[in-house]
């Protein structure tokens, strides 16, 4: 769907940025560089990606201040600012706003009369709220959504089809829960006995902070006791794991495929990259970097730049890894080393 046009003047003022050219030129739709034209508008952030631009191109670019004299831009319609990625999102707000369903309740949705829902809420069709839930002011819950019994859904929260919020579980405001996530499964929690295994009651719940956005078919676990925590403004990918008792701290980003063992605490702003592994009851510091496929077996001090399995710091892993491409040759020469070494021993035990 594409939205209100706008003049660039408008979209720098949105921005924080400055025009570079025609600011009264009408944007009408967001493009990617390289099929940018008349009534667009893309965003470049590096040189590398400057060729893509189309010879006589009308079209407006959202630029950085790095690249904003480059000769290849010359002529050209710019709004120059610090953050270009940023920039471009906000333009894409306008220009393709997301849609939501009109609020209502859809006549196939189940609503137990011992729930709440607050004014403007949409429930699309075969949604399930059970008694003593309750759905915060314009909540969205798509087709396919269920909310067990004495659970709450923030105000302005979105839920896409196929989101399971177990009973009790907190889904704080303007969380985003895309299709099939579940939150507040039970944790995986056994005690031995003998030879088989007893299950331990999971009898606590999972809260979800204001801002957070969770990818298709995320799965956080309720807690053994108290509370599982995924915080403000954090933003898990697809296909996340996150066990028992995790507490994930605010505005982290964990990439997609990753699991958190129970009891693990993960401070605020780290950064977890796709496919890594964490076991649990660890701590990793605020500002962590933690590197794609990395298996974390050890506490990861604040600011620490982790990869590997197991996890060292960035640097050693680096170093570790070119002397690895280097295995095959340095075993080649151990070998012919160690011939050499024969054949001296055998000169000497002659003489």
């Amino acid at each position: 769907m594409t939205g209100t046009a706008k003049s660039l003047f408008e979209f720098a003022a949105l921005a924080k940025g400055r025009v570079q050219g025609n600011g009264d030129t009408e944007v009408r739709r967001a493009a990617p560089v390289e099929e940018a034209g008349h009534g667009d508008i893309a965003f470049v952030t590096d040189k590398k990606h400057l060729k893509a631009i189309k010879a006589g191109t009308s079209a407006a670019f959202i630029v950085g201040e790095d690249i904003a004299n480059d000769e290849t831009l010359k002529g050209l319609n710019l709004i120059v600012v610090k953050n270009p990625h940023l920039a471009f999102a906000k333009a894409l707000e306008v220009l393709r706003p997301v849609v939501h369903p009109a609020p209502g309740v859809h006549p196939s949705a189940v609503v137990h009369a011992g729930a709440a829902l607050a004014g403007g809420v949409s429930i699309g069709a075969c949604v399930v709220v059970e008694d003593g839930a309750c759905v915060g002011d314009k909540a969205v819950l798509y087709p396919g959504v269920y909310v067990g019994k004495d659970a709450s859904i923030g105000e302005g929260s979105i839920l896409y089809p196929g989101v399971v919020v177990r009973e009790r579980c907190i889904v704080g405001k303007r969380v985003i829960i895309h299709s099939n996530a579940v939150i507040g499964s039970d944790g995986f929690g056994y005690a031995r006995d003998g030879n088989k295994y007893y299950k331990i009651s999971q009898t606590g719940i999972v809260r979800i902070e204001d801002d957070a956005e969770l990818g298709a078919a995320v799965t956080v676990d309720r807690a053994t006791l108290g509370e599982t925590v995924v915080g403000r403004g954090t933003k898990i990918d697809n296909l996340v794991q996150i066990g028992h008792n995790v507490r994930v701290g605010e505005d982290v980003v964990i990439v997609a495929q990753v699991g958190v063992a129970g009891s693990t605490v993960i401070g605020s702003r780290v950064q977890i990259g796709g496919q890594a592994g964490i076991v649990g009851h660890l701590n990793i510091g605020d500002g962590a970097m933690i590197g794609a496929q990395a298996g974390v077996i050890s506490d990861v001090e604040d600011a620490a730049v982790v990869s590997g399995t197991p996890a060292i710091s960035h640097g050693d892993w680096l170093r570790a890894v070119n002397v690895f491409a280097k295995l095959p040759e340095m075993k080649k020469r151990l070998i012919e080393l160690e011939k050499k070494v024969k054949e001296l021993e055998a000169r000497a035990a002659t003489k």
